[in-house]
């Protein structure tokens, strides 16, 4: 991992620091490379447990090919005499965690602590904080918006239909299972949208633990429903439908909300990209909006619901022939990085990386794994998402057609057919 591009796949390894600036050179290249990763990830989606792990990393991709920037996570000021304080624990946190530079997740974290400390022994100080972190809560979740806003529409019409495309390709890449095999989950530590506005652009069925239609209701025992449909003509014989998988929100959701009075979590309808004065956004969100930056205590995420979401990541990892493929995500989390490692203690289970770099907190859960059980892909080449659809996922259809002409051809007489079998990661 030492070159700026880097992949390994099964028994085949490549590396380069420059891209060529010739286009045949550039091509040749991705052609080598291709032959090596496309079947390689083809096979390893047809493991039986198929799971995808997003980071913000995704946000910022989808958010380059629609010429915007996605939320920064730069460190806030909250505007009391404990930011010192905040600033210094977030930062001793973060270096004991090995992220780095103490980021405004770091920081919300310090600072809730605190706001829990001050509410046993000084209940003046905790307001004055409160409000400190209810403002910049509020900024933080007005950028999220902001950002939905501005992928939804886009640098100009063509930046804006690119982005899309490659949403949708990027999930129907995963998606396409047939529907005899287990669907495919994602989880993911954002707490914007952009999954569910990808899945419906591409008409995917999203599966999570909210119940209801006007008001869903955050429901623990609704884990293993799915959708069926009877074939017309048959009885008895209910078949799954295709197109639908399973969504986990890790760190919450900004429009997962907390109700007081009943204790129950709920989800508002808050549209992609809504104004930061939506009538449904709180100007008081610490006490009501579900996100949880940054989880990184394990008393943290034994927190309702952290605990049933937490116990659902970790159930569909850690068991035989399972998959989990991450993308933008940056290994700074220690609980889910935990759960990354007690799966691949089995040893039929498989994890593929996608990262821009490979920084020190990669290199240090790598170094904690076995080569054969974890496949690479580094670099602003395999990490831009537009060469990752084009050239290295599985075709993102269930092309049967293409794929029973090309057998046809091949035992008819005559030339063979001039194009290979699509591959569709599918059985």
């Amino acid at each position: 991992m030492d070159k700026n591009h880097f992949y390994r796949v099964g028994s085949h390894t490549g590396a380069w620091d420059d891209l060529p600036t010739d286009p045949d050179q550039l091509d040749a290249l991705i052609n080598n490379a291709r032959k090596h990763i496309e079947p390689w990830l083809s096979a390893v989606f047809q493991a039986e447990h198929l799971n995808l792990l997003l980071g913000s990393g995704f946000t910022t991709a989808v958010g380059y090919i629609a010429g915007v920037r996605a939320t920064g996570m730069g460190k806030v000021s909250f505007g009391t005499t404990y930011d010192t304080a905040i600033d210094t624990h977030a930062q001793a946190t973060a270096t004991a965690m090995k992220r780095g530079a103490a980021n405004i997740e770091d920081q919300f974290r310090s600072a809730f602590a605190l706001l829990e400390g001050l509410g046993v022994i000084d209940k003046g100080a905790e307001k004055t904080l409160k409000r400190g972190i209810d403002t910049q809560m509020s900024s933080f979740l007005a950028s999220l918006l902001k950002t939905e806003t501005d992928i939804a529409v886009g640098k100009d019409l063509a930046a804006k239909n690119a982005a899309q495309g490659v949403l949708q390709s990027f999930l129907l890449s995963f998606a396409s299972r047939a529907a005899s095999r287990e669907r495919l989950h994602i989880f993911t530590t954002n707490y914007d949208r952009l999954i569910e506005h990808g899945s419906d652009f591409a008409g995917l069925r999203i599966i999570d633990r909210f119940v209801g239609a006007l008001n869903p209701v955050f429901r623990a025992s609704r884990v293993e429903v799915d959708v069926h449909y009877n074939p017309p003509g048959i009885r008895g014989e209910p078949r799954f439908m295709e197109g639908v998988i399973r969504l986990t929100k890790l760190h919450g959701s900004l429009d997962w909300f907390f109700d007081k009075e009943e204790r129950r979590i709920y989800r508002k309808g808050i549209p992609f990209g809504a104004p930061a004065d939506h009538t449904d956004i709180p100007k008081e969100p610490v006490d009501t909006v579900m996100i949880y930056p940054n989880a990184a205590k394990d008393v943290e995420t034994t927190q309702y619901p952290y605990a049933e979401l937490f116990r659902d990541f970790a159930a569909a990892a850690c068991r035989p022939n399972a998959v989990i493929v991450t993308y933008g995500y940056g290994f700074g989390d220690d609980h889910v990085n935990r759960v990354l490692l007690d799966m691949l203690t089995i040893p039929s289970t498989h994890l593929v990386v996608m990262a821009y770099s490979a920084d020190d907190r990669l290199k240090a859960f790598v170094e904690k794994t076995r080569d054969a059980q974890v496949s690479l892909m580094i670099g602003s080449h395999f990490s831009d998402l537009g060469t990752l659809v084009a050239n290295y996922l599985p075709k993102p259809a269930l092309d049967y057609i293409s794929g029973r002409m090309t057998e046809l051809l091949k035992h008819r007489p005559g030339d063979p057919p001039s194009a290979p079998v699509p591959a569709t990661g599918l059985v």
